[in-house]
């Protein structure tokens, strides 16, 4: 049979084809997913499961005229097939490649970068009171969201002002499997089941909105017929489609533990990685975190719709009545958290670093104020890699820096991340704990003491470096380049990098030049604290990323990229040194 994909290259062509062809169509490109993102690794699970929804949105829309924006993104990968993409899935999120998100750079038909969950609805919101104001209401606002989007409390805010508004239309296309990065937990997830099961009246019709289904999310003439539907109502409406993750791929069917939700580079007739996993930091956080569970019963554990991906499945299996799934929301976790360790228990925290953004103010006011003991255990810190600008952990040490009380570790290995985790859940105020996204690091023992603040070499007192969690390793590196061209130089780790404690304090004044390195905001991280801790016409350089949003690519690429390499800190002080000899 002749092959279709290649002749479906825009919406037009697509609603071009007769209807019959369709089925078809979609097992193509499930078949090109399965061999794209398994050679360049991506998100495979949730594609897979939208497949005919995304083809009877362009069928029926008519993007980009109609607005189509999609929650968290991970579910664009056939709404950019469609739009002209194909051939770049080649690159797909390598850097100056294909993004893994909408990419309003790439196409006109991506209204948004910023992958973070339960979005979307705002976003639609937004544009269709723009619209409205306008004077162009005839045109389509059309949000797809999965049901996971709908733990989080920003969508139900869209919803509350969505259903209220029944002059500016907007249309939400409720992808519901059953999942976000793990099963959905919660009223929502269970109301959703009850509809799919023996549909009633809906609770989005209680909150102003029309609904539409149960409708079988992979029955292209269904799902058209209740998106003219709900495009004729001219009112906010539900449409309910019911889909199944990883659809038409048996592994990612099967995939209970959500291993095919991201996937690396895989075997696609088996659906397992080519080459093994390698322990990274977060299994030694998990493995770590079960062993301090055992000895204290205070401990408890707290995920935002993550479990395994944050390591917390370990210990939700050891401990289930301890570990609390609380959704796409981290308001809820933190606050939560803050109840909890008002009652007494010592709660840990773990998420994304760059989600710990959207829950800044529970940090702030509802933990720190009252000096609470919640340990946050931040994943993904620093430079994440091929998921781009979104989730790159790059803000944490400079909102975290603001905190009074807060107490902050970056280990730089994962003995000391077992050692600061330890003294994290034994401290009587909040701590956070940060790590990135890279197989576990060689252990890198102390070669002597300050107080609390570990010296890892010497070779003289002209250069202090001081190094931030990971990047001890780049620093040691830099140290020998140097210290074998004549420089005298000390790498210390502070380990406990907010606030500066007076052990780093009494080391850094005894340094002509202190250098400090971070995976943060070279102007506003933990390095510019050492910098104001510094005295009165000490020479101070603070290197680490730039306060820009910083674009795909892997961890080494854009490491090296903003200089933090070796060979980049050693060039970066002997720059200096030529600029201001001591």
């Amino acid at each position: 049979m002749k092959t279709l994909l290649p002749y479906v290259s825009t919406p037009e062509d697509l609603r071009a084809l007769p209807a019959e062809l369709l089925p078809g169509l979609a097992g193509e490109i499930r078949a090109f997913l399965i061999d794209k993102v398994s050679a360049r690794g991506g998100h495979l699970g949730s594609n897979l499961g939208i497949v005919e929804l995304t083809i009877a949105l362009h069928r029926v829309f008519d993007s980009p005229a109609d607005v189509i924006v999609f929650d968290t993104g991970h579910q664009a990968y056939v709404h950019k097939i469609l739009t002209g993409r194909r051939d770049a899935f080649d690159a797909l999120r390598c850097r100056g490649g294909l993004s893994g998100y909408p990419s309003r750079q790439e196409s006109a038909h991506d209204h948004m970068d910023s992958s973070h969950a339960s979005t979307a609805l705002s976003y639609a919101d937004g544009m269709a009171k723009a619209r409205h104001l306008a004077g162009d209401g005839a045109r389509a606002v059309v949000a797809v969201v999965g049901d996971g989007a709908l733990t989080g409390g920003v969508a139900w805010e869209a919803l509350n002002n969505l259903g209220a508004a029944g002059h500016r239309p907007v249309i939400v296309v409720l992808n519901d499997n059953g999942r976000s990065y793990a099963p959905t937990h919660g009223g929502c997830a269970d109301h959703l089941g009850r509809m799919r099961a023996s549909p009633g009246v809906a609770v989005f019709e209680n909150l102003g909105l029309r609904y539409l289904g149960p409708v079988d999310g992979h029955d292209i003439p269904a799902l058209e017929r209740a998106m003219r539907a709900a495009r004729e109502l001219r009112a906010p409406v539900v449409i309910h489609c019911v889909t199944r993750k990883g659809r038409g791929y048996e592994p990612a069917e099967r995939d209970l533990d959500e291993h095919l939700h991201a996937i690396p580079v895989t075997d696609p007739a088996t659906g397992r990685p080519l080459t093994p996993s390698p322990k990274t930091w977060t299994h030694a956080f998990a493995e770590h975190l079960c062993a301090l569970g055992e000895r204290r019963p205070d401990l408890v554990a707290i995920t935002a719709a993550m479990p395994g991906p944050t390591g917390l499945a370990a210990f939700g299996r050891r401990f289930p009545e301890r570990m609390f799934d609380v959704g796409i929301a981290e308001q809820q976790a933190l606050a939560s958290a803050a109840g909890m360790a008002m009652s007494g228990l010592h709660p840990v925290v773990a998420i994304y670093a760059t989600f710990l953004n959207r829950a800044f103010d529970q940090v702030l006011m509802d933990i720190a104020l009252h000096r609470l003991p919640v340990t946050l255990v931040l994943d993904r810190a620093g430079i994440t890699g091929p998921d781009g600008p979104s989730h790159h952990g790059m803000w944490d040490l400079a909102a975290l820096a603001l905190v009074p009380g807060m107490r902050v570790a970056a280990p730089r290995d994962v003995v000391r991340l077992c050692e600061l985790l330890e003294e994290a859940v034994e401290h009587d105020g909040p701590t956070a704990l940060r790590f990135p996204k890279s197989p576990a690091s060689v252990e890198i023992p102390p070669a002597g003491s300050v107080g609390d603040v570990d010296v890892l070499s010497s070779s003289g007192q002209d250069v202090l470096l001081v190094a931030i969690g990971p990047m001890a390793e780049p620093c040691l590196s830099a140290g020998a380049m140097l210290s074998a061209a004549g420089v005298g130089l000390t790498v210390v780790d502070p380990r406990w990098v907010i606030p500066v404690s007076r052990d780093l304090r009494r080391v850094v004044a005894g340094g002509r030049l202190v250098v400090t390195v971070e995976d943060g905001l070279a102007a506003s991280g933990a390095g510019a604290l050492v910098r104001q801790a510094c005295g009165p016409g000490q020479r101070v350089v603070n290197l680490g990323l730039p306060c820009e949003f910083i674009g795909q690519g892997s961890r080494s690429e854009l490491l090296a990229e903003a200089g933090l390499t070796g060979q980049g800190i050693a060039y970066a002080i002997r720059k200096e040194l030529d600029r201001w000899p001591l």
